[in-house]
């Protein structure tokens, strides 16, 4: 019997179809079914009737010579950088630094050294991860703050009302960051707790400011509470607006990490209920670190949403990025050239959002290399 199955001629078969390559891909993606092959070919059509119109326009027939807009004028089916290349330092730096520009090293010295800080931290042999970490976002920002404002070592003061453009905007987002993850973790922690009273302000602050716009939080804080403080005392209109984000940020990263929470199972608490832990020990070292991976969708979202939202300031008087660009393009000799300006500021806006993305991804992915096979 065994020998008869063995020597039985099996029928022939047609060689299985390859999965791999760009052909099995178009078709298992783009020509699928009549639909699918329809909207492909529209969706081909429209790239070429707007990309190379585009291509011409912002890179083949650009202006980015000479300091003035006289060769703009004079070509027309070209995008003129030259625009952004005189205004590059208003525009990145405020007004201050606009108006002297052999200031300039001082914000591009504070961002970058950040930039160096930051890059042992995602380097996995570097055994000082915590007490750089602590450094970043403890003494870092007041060293930050004391080169970039000056009035120390002959340094020229910049008042924030100075500030502007790129280093306004990533101002108010990391400040904004850093401050609102921990606050929203223990607003989380709160709204979670057993103790009534804990429960119910945290429950109170995140439904409050989850249900107030961020123009009239950040209206609130520049112009209400200046009139709760005693005649004489004022807030920088920075601080207030980082004050206002802030607290408006901790809300929807409190639900995000709440999600999180959530997503525990009962028998990571019990267990460590059993060892005896104590409540911030069984949340620093057990339930918090599961949580905070799963939460890392929400709260890298909410970072984007805020790093956009900094746009918003101009409602008090502040110009960042998108703000300053446009003032920038108003003056009587750049009027006209507003395109010019808001591609490049949505450039770097898509620059920062993308790359926060990103990096959400891979942190995502080697997290989750223990639960791989």
């Amino acid at each position: 019997m065994t020998d008869a199955l063995i020597h039985t001629r099996l029928p022939d078969r047609a060689p299985p179809i390859s999965e791999a390559g760009i052909i099995h891909w178009a078709r298992a993606n783009l020509f699928s079914s009549v639909p699918n092959t329809l909207m492909t070919l529209f969706s081909l059509y429209a790239l070429y009737m707007l990309v190379p119109p585009l291509v011409n326009w912002a890179l083949i027939n650009a202006n980015l010579a000479g300091t003035d807009r006289t060769g703009c004028d004079a070509n027309e089916h070209g995008a003129c950088w030259t625009f952004i290349k005189v205004r590059f330092n208003q525009i990145m730096y405020g007004l201050f630094y606009g108006a002297n520009p052999d200031q300039i090293w001082r914000p591009v010295l504070a961002f970058f050294s950040l930039v160096g800080l930051i890059i042992p931290l995602f380097i996995e042999s570097f055994n000082h991860k915590g007490k750089l970490a602590a450094f970043v976002l403890i003494v870092f920002p007041f060293i930050a703050f004391a080169l970039i404002h000056g009035g120390w070592l002959g340094l020229p003061i910049a008042e924030t009302s100075e500030w502007g453009g790129f280093l306004l905007t990533f101002v108010l987002a990391s400040v904004g960051i850093v401050a609102a993850l921990p606050l929203g973790i223990l607003l989380a922690l709160g709204r979670r707790s057993e103790l009534p009273i804990v429960r119910g302000f945290s429950v109170f602050f995140i439904e409050l400011w989850r249900g107030t716009p961020l123009i009239t939080v950040l209206f609130m804080a520049s112009v209400l509470l200046p009139l709760f403080f005693p005649a004489g005392v004022d807030f920088d209109k920075v601080l207030r607006a980082l004050i206002g984000i802030t607290l408006f940020q901790s809300a929807y990263v409190a639900e995000a990490v709440r999600g999180g929470l959530q997503a525990i199972p009962k028998g990571q608490f019990e267990a460590a209920d059993a060892l005896g832990l104590s409540y911030w020990k069984k949340m620093l070292f057990i339930v918090l670190p599961q949580a905070l991976k799963i939460s890392i969708p929400g709260i890298v979202n909410t970072f984007i949403a805020l790093f956009k939202d900094t746009s918003l300031v101009s409602i008090i008087g502040l110009l960042d990025l998108l703000n300053m660009s446009q003032t920038a393009s108003q003056g009587h000799e750049w009027k006209g050239y507003d395109t010019e300006a808001y591609l490049f500021a949505a450039f770097i806006f898509w620059i920062f959002c993308f790359g926060m993305s990103r990096y959400s991804k891979n942190l995502e992915e080697s997290l989750d290399r223990g639960h791989k096979n």
